[in-house]
């Protein structure tokens, strides 16, 4: 008897999207990845597909990320990377060459750099070695950095396209101003050809386009603040409406504007930023014309109060819902479809794939779509649509060849199977017959179903506010000066500072290694608005929104508190430094601690960690760490890397640091396990220490005292440390995140007889 099986379409969905790096119209890009994705991801993602006559893709591309492209196509743009990039050396000034040291190596070691043996060596010299003086490098080493980081970014198949390119690379040092002219030629031209290959697949019936708008703003919090509020632990100190929502109608058109004018269709679907959504956004994309939309699983489940339940190898016990199309109607009696991305297919492609080999990968996502594929026999429909839907460029870092192998992998065993097909997302919603009705939506994101990882933590509530404050002052100007010319300007720097990514970086949890970047042009953009309208800038946007993870204060004088656990109303802690820690959005786990305290005499550093009382309570078998790095600032020898594993796309710039001694706590079951205490050892590794010099107490707190003499500081040394929280060895933050903190271990003081 032959084993009928129903056909299951797929539809790939890819997501393309950078914000703004521009200070204004006229300026440099301040950052290169425009450019650097646009050789790494953008053109090969579509070209590959060559190689499949029956593949069809979905791809969704943000205005702002196209009008970068073009800038850098038809208008010769450039960033600092790419202008010094071209510069004689000997044109370079000192502070090029410290930009150089500090921002030529940005690029993931394993899948980018270690394969390059010319280019690993510089970068261990810079980072593991930590050698920064500028006079410790030659002016080919200078060089060399400089056309490696731009070699390094290219997907391996322009190598095949251009063999000058692979010329380069083999060419491995040496290289010239005429090589890196070269290389910077080839990016030059890989960009021009990004916008009429889509373009092309499009026409051809390939490809389908969507977009997001204009400057990817997150829309449920635009069109009402109070959506936001669930799960806020102060919405109270948010305005209590933002008076926005003109302003995501009004991006969400230019949008759909922008991609008519641009690829001569206007796109069917939209993408909301970082799939956020409400009923509000609906009814607006409904009332624009917009025929159908995407978020992801949770908001399904929560919507239709239905459980995906996974079993241990993450399958779904009935998928038969998420492979379904929606339809809602709104108030207005607008229709607006609706699909549902599989949840956790793009992590597996985003952050487990790239840990083993691409055919094995590609293999267990087939069985995946397989058993998918073998759960709707007995459904009452005919037609069946799973949605992989992801970050189309960032997930490809991680891949030793920029994801190639494993596309082409899972692409072929898709296509050599009948029972499966790639379908374009309109057409398969035209011809679905059983589109179901939803009649209530939740409103959330894809992270959490909630929006907590763009408001609510203090230093993204600031950020908003600054935002809400220019804007009203906007909307001041403009009733009593509605002919100035520079009201559209100064409006679209508005429109700028709205979108997703500035808040996502403020605050806890994220960390790009260059928030300060973003926070300078966050303030730029808003600033901008003033110039334009030749008003006096307010002082506030002059001073940094605020240093991600920093502390709440820091130690003000020596203490020698007592070590025993209580968390007693004295002044032994009154002049410690204080940290309080963020709750983790990537995951729902409660977190450990509320805060920390930390501070130091003459003979050690001390440190009280206030444990959640809900985590406390919270019997469960996971294994929660919180582990504390520290190393000697004048004795970066023998230092060894932290052992920990990061699960997410954000890489804090701490793990890749050396340090010294390591501490770990450990919870399980609610019991605190004994202390590990472990030094770094010559061949990089870590050597378990005995740990009786370190007094530990708990009883309702957790005091511990780290001898200075026991982690190698002497006196008028620096110590300096950072905290990292786990969860079984998989770190959930980095505290803090761009800055080690530090203490100076008093110098004694010659006693006078």
């Amino acid at each position: 008897m032959v084993n009928e099986q129903k056909k299951l379409s797929i539809a790939f969905y890819w997501h393309m999207h950078q914000p703004s790096y521009k200070l204004n119209q006229d300026s440099d890009y301040l950052l290169p990845w425009v450019r650097m994705h646009a050789v790494k991801d953008y053109l090969d993602m579509v070209l590959i597909m060559n190689e499949f006559p029956k593949l069809k893709l979905n791809f969704n591309l943000v205005p702002m990320l196209l009008q970068s492209l073009t800038d850098y196509a038809e208008n010769n743009f450039q960033d600092i990377h790419s202008r010094l990039s071209v510069t004689p050396i000997e044109n370079l000034s000192d502070d090029d060459k410290r930009f150089i040291l500090t921002n030529f190596f940005d690029a993931n070691f394993t899948s980018m750099i270690s394969h390059h043996e010319a280019y690993k060596k510089l970068y261990e010299k810079r980072v593991y070695q930590n050698i920064y003086d500028i006079e410790e490098y030659s002016d080919q080493e200078y060089s060399d950095i400089m056309a490696w980081f731009n070699l390094a970014w290219f997907d391996p198949v322009y190598g095949e396209i251009y063999p000058e390119l692979k010329e380069l690379s083999e060419k491995g040092s040496g290289f010239t101003l005429q090589d890196r002219e070269t290389i910077l030629k080839y990016q030059y031209e890989i960009i021009k050809q990004i916008i009429p290959t889509y373009r092309k697949f499009m026409e051809d019936g390939k490809i389908e386009l969507t977009t997001s708008p204009m400057y990817h703003p997150i829309l449920p919090i635009l069109l009402d603040i109070k959506c936001a509020h669930r799960n806020i632990p102060n919405p109270e100190v948010l305005p209590s409406n933002l008076k926005m929502a003109k302003d995501a109608i009004a991006q969400t058109k230019m949008a759909l504007d922008k991609m008519e004018e641009i690829f001569g269709r206007r796109p069917k679907g939209i993408w909301p930023p970082e799939q956020c959504v409400s009923t509000k956004t609906l009814e607006m994309l409904a009332d624009l014309g917009v025929e159908w939309t995407i978020t992801d699983e949770g908001i399904l489940a929560n919507s239709i109060n239905f459980d995906f339940v996974r079993d241990f190898k993450g399958h779904l016990a009935d998928p038969y819902y998420l492979l379904k199309p929606y339809e809602y109607v709104s108030r207005t009696n607008a229709k607006i479809n609706m699909i549902f991305r599989d949840s956790m297919i793009p992590n597996l492609i985003s952050f487990e794939y790239p840990n083993t080999d691409s055919q094995k990968a590609a293999n267990d996502l087939y069985d995946r779509i397989k058993v998918i594929q073998s759960k709707i026999f007995a459904s009452p429909d005919e037609s069946h649509l799973l949605t992989i839907a992801l970050d189309g460029e960032n997930s490809w870092e991680n891949y030793a060849d920029d994801g190639s192998e494993f596309l082409r992998a899972i692409y072929k065993l898709i296509e050599d199977d009948n029972s499966l097909e790639t379908v374009l997302i309109s057409d398969y919603i035209k011809q679905d017959k059983n589109i179901k009705k939803l009649s209530k939506l939740y409103s959330g994101s894809w992270i959490n179903r909630n929006f907590q990882l763009w408001i609510g933590e203090p230093t993204k509530n600031q950020a908003w506010n600054a935002l809400k404050k220019v804007r009203d002052d906007f909307m001041q100007f403009l009733s009593s000066n509605p002919s100035h010319p520079n009201i559209d300007k100064a409006r679209n720097e508005i429109y700028i500072a709205e979108g997703s990514d500035w808040f996502w970086w403020f605050g806890e949890p994220n960390n790009s290694g260059q928030d300060h970047i973003f926070d300078y042009l966050f303030r730029e953009h808003l600033k901008n608005v003033y110039k334009l309208l030749d008003l006096e800038v307010p002082e506030y946007l002059n001073i940094p929104i605020a240093l991600p993870n920093s502390p709440s204060s820091l130690p003000t004088a020596t203490i020698t508190p007592s070590m025993d656990g209580q968390d007693k109303i004295d002044d032994e802690w009154l002049n410690a430094g204080i940290i309080t820690l963020p709750e983790n959005p990537y995951s729902e786990d409660i977190k450990l601690f509320d805060k920390i305290k930390f501070g130091f005499d003459k003979d050690n550093i001390y440190l009280r960690f206030y444990i959640d009382k809900e985590a406390k309570e919270n019997n469960t078998q996971a294994v929660r760490q919180m582990f504390i790095y520290l190393r000697n600032r004048s004795n970066l020898q023998n230092l060894s890397h932290i052992r920990l594993i990061s699960q997410t796309e954000d890489i804090y710039q701490l793990l890749r640091e050396k340090f010294g001694a390591e501490i770990k706590l450990s919870f399980v079951n609610g019991m605190l396990r004994p202390l590990q205490f472990s030094k770094s050892m010559s061949n990089g590794l870590w050597c378990i220490q005995n740990n009786e010099q370190i007094k530990i107490a708990y009883d309702n707190v957790i005091d511990i005292s780290i001898p200075f003499d026991a982690i190698d500081i002497a006196e008028d040394e620096m110590v300096e440390f950072f905290f990292a929280p786990a969860d079984s060895g998989i770190i959930e933050n980095a505290i803090p995140q761009e800055l080690l903190l530090t203490m100076q271990r008093p110098k004694l003081q010659p006693v006078s007889i």
